[in-house]
């Protein structure tokens, strides 16, 4: 079949791109290559999809609609994993417009573009970030989530609404993974992890917000990905048993609509994480303790029982393993000691 994945370039969708050719679909990957970060990486990833046969890249901004028709109008995809979206908590505070044309404009351009082709399901990204401030722990998605804290969050909280009214009105199949904290090789430069690791190689010091108290669901990228593919051969139905006296939120009596947690189902605490990192890469982080961001929330865990049950998903993978993964994948692709860049092409490394 053929699935039109958005984000292509991006950290996640390019690892979903990969394993479906890999599995032998074929893919059209859309991707604006936007600025946001380093535009070579992005390049970078795309070289990793070009080898293979069954790959066509598309480069368009979903905000412009009559691109996006176009496509979806020559493609006639069957399927859609729409993983692209500006993101960033920190980010949509200072720069507002960028998210309501990607997030709002765009996801609402993917949705038409299902609608014209009749796209038999649409899996799209949305975010542990729209729990805000809900404290109670695990997240689960039968939990509202009513209370996002940034922009960010709150537009993929109208994407989720967005979907549900499409499947309503035009019967297409959607469903939402809620990711949380992803990351391994080939991953975003303003996360984290590679923010830590570029800071400590280079003798600088590492931003540690709320002093350190903070705790995240770490998610290794093949994990993710695993998840990912699996769901978008588990098509979503209206549920016979939702009530509509007592809603359930991440199901539908009236839609074939589905909302999914997507993370390792555990909290590691960010300290634990670092220290995982300076023993990677052998030496110790100079860390500059700082008072809580705004829009950030103190802790992420995802309940991921829904999950499994649909799909069998049991993501496995530790992070002392994903950390020294990325750690392997970032000194190859970076080439520090040398400074010279890329030590191999990054078509054939790296796979996951």
């Amino acid at each position: 079949m053929t699935v039109l994945v958005t984000g292509s370039a991006g950290f996640i969708g390019n690892h979903v791109a990969l394993a479906l050719l890999e599995r032998g679909e074929r893919v059209v990957g859309v991707d604006a290559l936007t600025p946001y970060y380093e535009v070579a990486l992005k390049e970078a990833r795309v070289r990793r999809l070009i080898p293979y046969t069954d790959f066509r890249e598309a480069r368009i901004d979903l905000a412009d609609r009559t691109a996006v028709a176009d496509l979806f109008a020559e493609e006639k995809p069957d399927r859609v994993i729409h993983l692209a979206a500006q993101a960033g908590v920190r980010y949509s505070i200072d720069h507002p417009n960028t998210y309501i044309d990607a997030n709002l404009v765009g996801f609402h351009n993917v949705l038409e573009g299902c609608r014209q082709a009749g796209v038999r399901h649409l899996v799209y990204a949305s975010t542990s970030s729209i729990y805000g401030a809900n404290g109670s722990m695990p997240y689960s998605e039968r939990q509202g989530a009513d209370h996002q804290l940034s922009l960010y969050a709150a537009t993929k909280k109208a994407n989720e609404a967005m979907a549900h009214t499409y499947a309503h009105l035009f019967n297409i199949p959607c469903t939402g993974l809620r990711f949380f904290t992803v990351y391994g090789p080939w991953g975003r430069p303003d996360m984290a992890l590679f923010k830590f690791t570029r800071a400590i190689l280079a003798g600088q010091p590492i931003p540690v917000f709320n002093q350190g108290a903070m705790r995240r669901d770490f998610t290794y990228i093949d994990d993710i990905v695993e998840g990912v593919v699996r769901v978008l051969d588990v098509v979503p139905e209206p549920d016979p048993a939702w009530d509509s006296a007592a809603p359930d939120p991440a199901t539908s009596g009236v839609a074939p609509w589905r909302i999914f947690n997507i993370g390792r189902g555990r909290a590691e605490a960010l300290m634990d994480y670092i220290a995982v990192l300076e023993r990677a890469l052998g030496r110790r982080a100079d860390k500059d303790m700082l008072p809580m961001q705004p829009g950030d929330v103190p802790a992420t865990w995802a309940d991921t029982t829904a999950l499994a049950e649909a799909t069998g998903y049991a993501p496995a993978t530790s992070i002392e393993t994903g950390v020294h993964r990325f750690v392997e994948w970032y000194t190859w692709y970076y080439n520090e000691t040398a400074g010279t860049g890329p030590a191999a092409d990054p078509e054939t490394a790296f796979q996951g």
